[in-house]
């Protein structure tokens, strides 16, 4: 028996499902032996109708609900867009969208809640709104807090935790400013989303990378996934853009520090998973997002094949210091069975 401690594995399906599919995310992710997955987009019937999961009917939700039966498969969080929107109704020359907060609460917010509860999701992936482009996000700080804040009690109702996702271009672009947002809430059911790929997609070396983890890892509740290739050619405007989005690679071959990052986590691991567990989820997740063919501001793709090479990527960095994970073995397809 290892004396190691325990993640859990879980990936973003649609990235490994070339027509997205549910029957098709479902089996590939299956058959990488995971378990878990947060759903985004997805085409419950088959038919040719990719809807994120949120504008789901409940008739569809349903139905996926017994996709995830059928594969033995569970929801790990919903991978909201909430957060994504401006915070200012004013051109800024980007193509961000803004909407009345009060709209956007009874609208989007609500539409999360009820995909949540359907599928059994006790955490919700979400983040800190737009700033004005060119502008620094400091002075934007103490607004944005208060728009979360709703939403995370919106959330709280329902026993639902939110973590809020370090991304860049947003007000919590960093890990500096998403620990003064986590702070300034003082949510219980509030949280943070490591990932190293939108941090070192901002040109951050490795270095960089693990200092801006260290300042927001007091807060974090799980981390996805994602690495990235530092092309120093690319000139630094201090905006992350499409062209900066084609460089992501496995867990074990870019910029983001994993494996100090998880030497550093592994000993943290049993205190986050006792608290994730107070909030009702099943412990810390890994969050395959890996983008291995391709990233966007709402969503990435890997193809089932390069879900397979990051799935192995990361078991190798995991394996190499010292934290372990489940993946599906024999004994569960004898329970699966009914032996």
């Amino acid at each position: 028996m290892s004396d190691n401690p325990k993640i859990i594995l879980s990936a973003f399906a649609d990235e490994a499902a070339n027509r997205k599919t549910a029957v098709e995310q479902m089996s590939s992710l299956a058959a990488l032996g995971l378990k878990y997955y947060s759903p985004r987009f997805v085409d419950v019937t088959g038919e040719g109708s990719v809807e994120h999961v949120v504008d789901l009917s409940d008739e569809k939700l349903g139905i996926l609900k017994d996709i995830h039966a059928e594969y033995g498969m569970s929801v790990a969080s919903i991978g909201s867009r909430i957060g994504k929107v401006k915070l200012l109704g004013q051109d800024d020359g980007s193509h961000n969208k803004y909407v009345d907060f009060d709209e956007y609460l009874e609208t989007e917010v609500a539409r999360t809640v009820n995909a949540a509860v359907a599928l059994d999701a006790k955490l919700i992936r979400g983040f800190s709104f737009y700033h004005p482009k060119g502008e620094a996000p400091e002075p934007y700080l103490e607004q944005a807090a208060s728009l979360i804040g709703q939403v995370a009690d919106r959330f709280a109702a329902h026993n639902i935790t939110y973590g809020l996702e370090v991304e860049a271009n947003l007000v919590g672009q960093n890990g500096r400013m998403l620990a003064a947002l986590a702070e300034m809430l003082d949510r219980p059911n509030l949280v943070c989303i490591f990932d190293g790929g939108n941090l070192s997609s901002q040109n951050l070396n490795w270095v960089e990378v693990f200092d801006e983890y260290v300042a927001m890892r007091d807060h974090i509740g799980w981390a996805h996934i994602k690495d990235y290739a530092v092309d120093r050619s690319l000139e630094w405007t201090g905006v992350v853009d499409e062209e900066r989005l084609k460089n992501f690679v496995p867990a074990n071959m870019g910029d983001s520090s994993h494996e100090a990052i998880l030497r550093d986590l592994r000993d943290r691991l049993p205190e986050m998973n006792s608290r994730m567990q107070a909030l009702g989820a099943p412990g810390v997740f890994l969050e395959l997002e890996p983008h291995l063919k391709g990233g966007g501001q709402f969503g990435g793709f890997s193809g089932p094949d390069g879900m397979g090479v990051a799935v192995r990527a990361l078991c190798s960095v995991l394996d190499y210091v010292g934290i372990d994970y489940d993946l599906r073995t024999m004994a569960d397809i004898r329970e699966a069975r009914g032996f």
